[in-house]
């Protein structure tokens, strides 16, 4: 392994070279070995001890020098992303979209709970933090490869998709009081910020998670744990 590639591994690190590449990092044998199923690998990078297939042998001088870990894992994945279909009809199905969400954890678990719960397509305002950036692929434990990534303008895309357009607000109605159709989209803004102005003007209703707590409470939830108890009511169907 020559300088260059290790130059060029620690390069996709930065948003614009993945976006230019097409190309995106994952650490660990777990997460590689699970990515292997689904995705096209450019390269797989693994250490003497590291019991799994990989393309290029490397010491463990280079490996620390490609990782983004403080304790290196003994194998790195570099794959292609999913090139996905633009076509987009939530008609039929939900849709969960994310307005400036910026934590790669938050949106890496974001991710993950998409995929259990069976909604395919996560949408992205351009200040959402970058689905393939490493923190992100580590936090979705392989989900990555199953969930349709598209950024958008989200003022401008969703009232061209001709489906119901909820968010989550601390003001608007009970979401476990709330009839919800088949089928929709869901919008969760960051926890500092909440939903931006120009997208808030497209949401058709608001919905708040309410708390049950008597006395002192915590004051909100984080988006991750917010996205989960939205996904849990949109595919159970709100009120029963």
């Amino acid at each position: 392994m020559n300088r260059a590639d290790i130059q060029f591994v620690q390069s996709l690190r930065l948003k614009k070279n993945r976006d230019e590449s097409r190309l995106f990092i994952a650490e660990g044998k777990k997460l590689v070995d699970d990515l292997l199923h689904s995705l096209k690998p450019y390269h797989i990078y693994g250490t003497e001890d590291c019991d799994a297939p990989v393309f290029s042998l490397v010491s463990q001088a280079e490996m620390k020098k490609m990782s983004g870990f403080a304790t290196p894992s003994t194998v790195l994945g570099v794959f292609y992303q999913p090139a996905g279909n633009l076509h987009l009809d939530f008609t039929q199905t939900w849709c969960v979209a994310l307005d400036g969400v910026q934590d790669p954890g938050n949106v890496g678990t974001i991710i993950r709970l998409c995929d259990w719960f069976g909604i395919d397509t996560l949408l992205c305002s351009p200040t959402t933090a970058d689905g393939y950036a490493p923190k992100v692929v580590q936090a979705t434990m392989g989900a990555i490869a199953r969930i349709r990534l598209i950024y958008s303008n989200l003022a401008t895309l969703l009232p061209t998709l001709n489906t119901p357009i909820f968010g989550t607000f601390l003001e608007g109605k009970n979401i476990y009081q709330t009839p919800l159709p088949q089928s929709g989209i869901i919008v969760l803004g960051s926890e500092g910020q909440g939903i931006s102005k120009e997208v808030a003007a497209v949401v058709q209703q608001k919905l708040y998670i309410p708390s049950f707590a008597k006395g002192k409470r915590s004051e909100s939830l984080n988006v991750a744990m917010a996205t989960a108890v939205v996904c849990s009511e949109i595919c159970r169907g709100g009120v029963v």
